[in-house]
């Protein structure tokens, strides 16, 4: 962890420990994998503008979301199967968010169940729910998360079946090929821990999956539940049930932001699933102006995808968004190191983001807008400030 100075120093250093088809899982997306290039792109075709001879002495990144203040506008998105990179992932990156005082959302395919989450971290964990073809299983898990203590629920929209990663057919995610297995033996790290403890279970899926299911039981049933169609009925259905703060995950177009406002939704999150579902999608980042138009006064809107610097934070929330997540950097730092990992991942943001705030001349989160911004494609500014 010393010689770690930024993300991408973090990604390979959980490159080295891991193998490769455990890497290519986390780095991989649908199809070509064009859109894994473009969310990073479209923070990459902006310009922010600087303001100079401003007394940026008392910086503050703090932020308010869901009448909750927060250390800095930046928390870790839900990430699946953490625990196969290194155990006790899920609850790992829920500590490092606690102790950073930033959001933590459990996945939906974590290994840690919603009650470790309440135990560990009530005040800091959301969860995210994916509707389930049985009703009875998903209205369980907001019961269970209300029981918790926890006072956000995510519901993730974007997958509405399975998508075509190609690195996984590959490298044979579902039956592993020999090649596959040879390399991971060149991981003795990871190796050893596999062999000590077995293959991670889905932990909030094992008491639907019956007495003594094993790994492979849950993960059947996980993948069988997996295939419920989604509609806005589901919507009304959770509103109905959840009386916490309710967030749509996966939103990308402003008719959805919209009618999810018109059911009580109180946030959206907007997101194409780190483009591992559908490639050639936009990238959040270029819908986010029009989402936040469309419903930026009413509703809360976040943004996740493709941020990797403290920069791309601080560009996301000029043009609108109230606060941003992200999901595999601090995957990367999990992996890396533990806790101390995950904490050094978020620390990295939190110093890019006052650095950045320092140089443009913002003192709060507050002050940012689209005054700072410059599309290198329109050469101009998104607006004339004071």
């Amino acid at each position: 962890m010393k010689s770690v100075v930024n993300i991408d120093d973090l990604r390979k250093v959980a490159k080295k420990r891991l193998p490769k088809i455990c890497y290519d899982y986390i780095e991989g997306g649908a199809d070509d994998e064009l859109g894994l290039i473009t969310n990073e792109q479209a923070f990459r075709q902006m310009r922010i503008v600087p303001r100079y001879l401003v007394d940026v002495s008392l910086r503050d990144q703090s932020t308010t979301l869901f009448d909750r203040t927060y250390s800095s506008p930046i928390g870790i998105a839900p990430t699946g199967l953490a625990d196969l990179f290194r155990r006790s992932a899920d609850l790992m990156l829920a500590q490092a968010a606690r102790d950073a005082n930033v959001p933590f959302i459990m996945s939906g395919a974590s290994s840690s169940s919603i009650e470790d989450l309440g135990k560990l971290s009530p005040d800091h964990g959301w969860y995210q729910l994916y509707s389930a073809n049985d009703p009875s299983i998903s209205e369980d898990m907001i019961k269970r998360a209300s029981d918790a203590g926890l006072e956000t629920l995510v519901f993730t929209v974007d997958v509405p079946g399975n998508s075509n990663r190609e690195r996984n057919i590959r490298n044979g995610w579902q039956r592993p090929t020999w090649k596959s297995k040879f390399e991971a033996l060149r991981h003795p790290a990871w190796m050893m821990e596999w062999l000590q403890y077995g293959t991670p279970y889905f932990g909030n899926w094992t008491r639907y999956a019956g007495p003594n299911a094993s790994a492979k039981a849950v993960a059947d049933l996980l993948a069988s539940q997996f295939s419920a169609p989604m509609t806005w009925k589901h919507v009304e259905r959770y509103r109905e049930l959840w009386k916490g703060n309710l967030v749509l995950k996966g939103i990308m177009h402003p008719d959805d932001a919209v009618r999810a406002h018109s059911l009580g939704v109180d946030g959206v999150m907007v997101s194409n699933h780190g483009a591992r579902q559908l490639d050639n999608a936009p990238s959040p980042l270029e819908v986010l102006p029009t989402i936040c138009q469309a419903v930026g006064d009413r509703m809360t809107v976040m943004l996740d995808g493709g941020i990797r610097r403290g920069l791309h934070a601080l560009i996301a929330l000029c043009m609108g968004a109230k606060f941003v997540f992200q999901g595999r950097p601090t995957l990367y730092g999990v992996t890396a190191g533990g806790v101390a990992g995950a904490a050094k991942a978020l620390a990295i943001f939190r110093r890019e983001i006052d650095i950045g705030m320092a140089q443009i001349g913002a003192n709060k989160i507050s002050d940012l807008g689209p005054q700072f911004l410059m599309s290198s494609n329109e050469q101009q500014l998104y607006r004339t400030g004071r």
